[in-house]
């Protein structure tokens, strides 16, 4: 089995490692090498008043997250696994994009960082771009439940939705790839109520059949690798359905595949993508339709 890389992106905000510890269960998936990633943004570290940059406060906050790091990798080593480490300054997505290629990562796992109104109408998601300038899996991993509690082993019964596009076909390739930690795939078909506009009874009724029998086909190919499923077809709104359906049916996450849009189309075509890292509750594991399987 490859041994796979997964860069965990951390500002020591929302991602700890807690966070780490629960996605441990994707060892059995052949990831055994973790890369922290930790970007120090100029602003942190610029002096105000006009006296500009702060090197000693750069040097401080250096040396804090590389004794967190240390501690993470001394538990990890522990465990059997290789660890690398990168403290930059810069600014957070080139770097991310950076140093996942330098890596050869095979998923990124970051956090969602809330921006301002202005930010984020012009500037689109960070994990948006970064799924344009890169062919790597994201997983916006959001692990404190409404509880309180960690989303321990988030990959247990995540929620596949499907829009039958080559995004969404490569969704179903690569979340195959962890089939050891998979114990139940739950597929949706978000059906949107213009398609039921200007057509007949029998026309909804095939309309509803031919989707069925797509989801019955993804849900196929889960069950041979002896996966437990189901399937289920909503109507309505896309993301506010996606949210019902994770409820209902108790996902512990949401996957998806995207098409990896530029950040401005996103902003007007109102991405589902970019709905689900703002928006949902649960992680998302968003799949470009260039991943490399």
């Amino acid at each position: 089995m490859k041994n796979k890389k997964l860069l965990f992106v951390t500002q020591f905000e929302e991602l700890w490692f807690d966070a780490l510890r629960s996605l441990m269960d994707l060892r059995k998936t052949g990831f055994n090498h973790v890369v922290f990633l930790h970007v120090i943004e100029r602003d942190k570290v610029a002096m105000h008043r006009g006296k500009g940059y702060l090197k000693d406060e750069e040097v401080k906050l250096r040396e804090m997250a590389n004794v967190r790091f240390i501690d993470w990798a001394e538990s990890l080593f522990e465990q059997g696994m290789e660890v690398g480490a990168y403290i930059v300054v810069g600014n957070p997505l080139p770097k991310i994009i950076s140093t996942a290629a330098e890596e050869d990562v095979d998923l990124i796992i970051t956090g969602h960082h809330k921006k301002g109104k202005f930010e984020e109408l012009y500037g689109g998601s960070e994990t948006l771009e970064i799924l344009e300038r890169t062919s790597t899996p994201v997983l916006v991993y959001k692990y404190m439940l409404p509880s309180g509690k960690v989303n321990e082993r988030p990959f247990e019964r995540p929620l596949l939705t499907m829009d039958w596009s080559p995004a969404s076909e490569k969704a179903v390739e690569y979340l195959l790839s962890f089939k050891d930690v998979l114990k139940k795939v739950i597929a949706i078909h978000v059906i949107g109520e213009k398609e039921f506009k200007s057509t007949s009874a029998m026309e909804i009724q095939s309309l509803r059949k031919e989707n069925k029998q797509k989801l019955e086909e993804v849900c196929s190919r889960f069950e041979k690798e002896g996966i437990e499923t189901e399937s289920h077809l909503y109507v309505g709104s896309t993301f506010e359905q996606i949210e019902k359906a994770a409820g209902e049916r108790e996902a512990t996450m949401i996957v998806a595949g995207t098409t990896g849009k530029s950040p401005l189309k996103e902003m007007f075509l109102g991405s589902v993508a970019t709905k689900l890292t703002k928006n949902s509750i649960l992680p998302s594991l968003l799949v470009p339709a260039s991943v490399k399987l």
